[in-house]
């Protein structure tokens, strides 16, 4: 038994459930050269699953090759190609196994028997080649970086080595065999840059053309079409050329970049990306051996750390839990919606709009007060298409039938009279909405569910003067519609299952993450951001100057900071919230009259970028009044996290949503909050402010932490 087996053998009892993949080994004849081996990577699951790699994967793995191994040794095969089934290649580590690691060494048995299968391939006494056919990320990735050769997929939809992004590094070779293949900075793109930027994901076409693949064929053949490059290139017909690789210079100037990159997006607060980016630093001499250790490692330490154990749990939330909405009633209940309604033609209601058609595709009608306006949206609407049909997004006569789906009305009995589902997006202020609800009423069929965009008003009250109140939803999207996943779906006082139903079943086929919520001032992500920026406007009020207040909140390696989030929610929005959130618990939300000074003063926000950096705007500083009660960044960030903490227990107390992972869901994806933080209460909870505040923690241990 070799010790890579044996290593295998003993992790693998440890990782209970893993979808196992298996490696099978079948035999080509390549016209002109010779017998080829051909392993295709299979979890026997449908193509929707991906294949991924736990324990006994890795050892199915080793042990096809070793068959291969022998074949090579004896001359009876002229090469070896690694595939994956229809669709997908391989995603990388079985993230279940992860999670149930209690040990470095346990860890550190993860890393090495990644790296003692995968290393094989190189070492192969014929030539190797990976043929990246569909979905690969992580350990996907790597397998074939230690092949000789690549092709991929010209419709591959996606490839990336998303670790750093839920705090690991790509610890199976990718630090040191990426930036050898393709360049420093290259690698450091896909490796730091990509994984932070929200894990972002490259096409077929991408990966050809940074050099990660030798060749890029149409989907239709591509097997066929590698298989013949392949026989090429073992007849000696086709030699391969990559650009050699700068090892001077640009290799430091790539990794300085990096950390650059690193400290814009999370501040020192995550140690993933600066681990990385040492193993690239050192990678430099081209010493894989040493390179592998240290990606070993990293990985022992980061796989006991905090940051993963939250991004894990983070990861799951998106996958899981937000595709399984908690306490969301029988989907069989919910009714049809061939027409849509939107009330109002500014921006949000123009981009609901849009959202509407697109994923629904059925027909969209705007009203406003005025033709102008609904001129205005309609022709918002018309011009977004016509983008998307610029950048190959849609077809012409995809284009055509959206735009044709799009229309506006003036009279909301002609547009809204046989819709099924109207939702109104107009100004923020109770009596307003009220109106429109009654207006509704009056020309919309009796089943018609009616929504509300509201971002803080109460959908009950909004409700409470209809005749059928049960029909109405909280249907609160997050700006920019088209890119935040959130819907925080609200049951008011009165609403009944079939409108519930119905509002999440068309979240679904809007493809938003949906979260069902009490009616409760604010809902929930906005509830916790102004808690958070009006602390903040607190101790900026109290005499703490701007820079100490913005950089106290660092270290959360937020996506931005308070006074820019609140630049882009808006001065007066944020008042405005902060207001109705002080009308429903004076007690810990403030209105700041500073703030207020900066809306009457029509200011946009805080900062001006004259010199292209953020600086505080000097007519801004004019208008400030604060007191002498200076803090240091710790003292503001203690008694912020102390606020949100607080905060957050009183919204479970108060049943705001089922459970603390609802609360993390809607950050996530909401406010864009980082996997690194788990949302927000694995934070609290590993740095004990949970405790301090609450008596207790929010989740269980091993939740998103490492096992008792």
């Amino acid at each position: 038994m070799s010790s890579t087996t044996e290593l295998l053998k003993g992790a693998a009892e440890r990782f209970p459930g893993e979808v196992v993949t298996q490696a099978q080994v079948r035999h080509l004849e390549l016209p002109g050269a010779g017998r080829f081996a051909l392993i295709t990577l299979d979890n026997g699951l449908d193509h929707t699953k991906p294949t991924t790699f736990g324990p006994q994967s890795l050892a199915n793995l080793d042990a096809a090759l070793d068959q291969v191994e022998k074949e090579a040794a004896e001359g009876a095969i002229t090469g070896v190609g690694i595939t994956g089934k229809p669709f997908i290649f391989a995603v990388g580590a079985d993230l279940k196994g992860v999670e149930v690691l209690k040990t470095r060494d346990e860890a550190l048995t993860i890393g090495r028997s990644g790296h003692e299968v995968f290393k094989r391939l190189q070492s192969l006494a014929v030539p190797t080649f990976a043929y990246y056919n569909g979905a690969a990320m992580g350990g996907g990735v790597e397998v074939g970086l230690h092949c000789a050769y690549r092709t991929v997929s010209a419709s591959l939809p996606a490839f990336s080595l998303p670790e750093v992004f839920l705090g690991l590094v790509p610890g199976w070779g990718g630090c040191v065999l990426l930036p050898n293949l393709i360049g420093a900075d290259r690698a450091v793109t896909v490796i730091i840059e990509n994984s932070l930027n929200q894990n972002r994901q490259l096409k077929g076409a991408q990966v050809y053309e940074l050099g990660i693949a030798d060749a890029l064929f149409e989907a239709a053949d591509f097997l066929e079409q590698s298989l013949a490059w392949t026989a090429a290139v073992l007849k000696g017909e086709l030699e391969v050329a990559r650009a050699e690789v700068d090892r001077g210079e640009a290799w430091d100037q790539a990794v300085a970049r990096g950390r650059a990159v690193a400290d814009s997006r999370v501040h020192g607060a995550a140690p993933a990306a600066y681990r990385a980016l040492d193993i690239i630093a050192a990678a430099k001499n081209g010493d894989l051996r040493q390179g592998f250790d240290a990606e070993d490692a990293a990985l022992a330490d980061l796989i006991m750390g905090g940051e993963l154990r939250s991004g894990i749990y983070a990861f799951n939330l998106v996958q899981k839990r937000g595709k399984r909405p908690a306490g969301a009633p029988d989907k069989s209940l919910a009714r049809p919606v061939s027409k849509v309604g939107v009330v109002g033609a500014g921006l949000m209601a123009s981009q609901l709009a849009l959202l509407f058609a697109r994923r629904l595709e059925v027909p969209v009608v705007l009203t406003d007060i005025d033709q102008a306006r609904i001129d205005k949206g309609v022709g918002y609407v018309h011009g977004e298409i016509d983008k998307l049909l610029a950048k190959g997004r849609v077809g012409q006569d995809k284009a055509n039938r959206l735009k044709a789906l799009v229309s506006g009305h003036l009279d909301k009995a002609t547009a809204f009279g046989d819709a099924d589902f109207v939702i109104e997006a107009v100004f923020e202020e109770m009596g307003v909405k009220q109106q429109v609800f009654a207006e509704l009423e009056a020309v919309v069929r009796p089943d018609a569910i009616l929504a509300t965009n509201t971002s803080s008003l109460s959908v009950s009250e909004m409700a409470s003067k209809l005749e059928h109140p049960e029909r109405v939803v909280g249907f609160h999207f997050f700006n920019p519609v088209a890119v935040l996943p959130l819907l925080e779906i609200v049951r008011a006082e009165r609403t009944d299952d079939a409108s519930l139903a119905t509002a999440f079943g068309v979240a679904k086929k809007l493809k938003k993450t949906a979260v069902l919520v009490k009616d409760a001032p604010a809902f929930v992500v906005n509830r916790i951001l102004t808690r958070f920026m009006g602390e903040i406007q607190n101790v900026i009020d109290e005499g703490t100057p701007v820079a100490v207040a913005e950089k106290a909140v660092e270290p959360l390696g937020l996506p931005m900071s308070p006074l820019v989030l609140l630049e882009l929610v808006g001065p007066a929005i944020g008042l405005h919230v902060s207001e109705t959130l002080h009308g429903a618990f004076p007690d810990r939300f403030t209105v700041s009259e500073n703030l207020a000074a900066v809306v009457k003063a029509g200011k946009r926000g805080f900062y001006v970028y004259d010199s292209g950096v953020p600086e505080l705007d000097p007519e801004v500083a004019a208008l400030l009044k604060q007191g002498d009660s200076v803090l240091t960044e710790a003292q503001v960030r203690d008694r912020v996290l102390d606020a949100v903490a607080q905060e957050i227990g009183l919204m479970l107390d108060e049943g705001v949503v089922a459970e603390a992972q609802d609360i993390d869901l809607c950050l996530i994806t909401g406010a864009g909050w980082p996997f690194h933080l788990g949302g927000i209460t694995p934070y609290l909870d590993r740095e004990g402010v949970s405790q301090r505040v609450n008596g207790m923690p929010f989740l269980a241990p091993g939740v998103a932490s490492v096992p008792a």
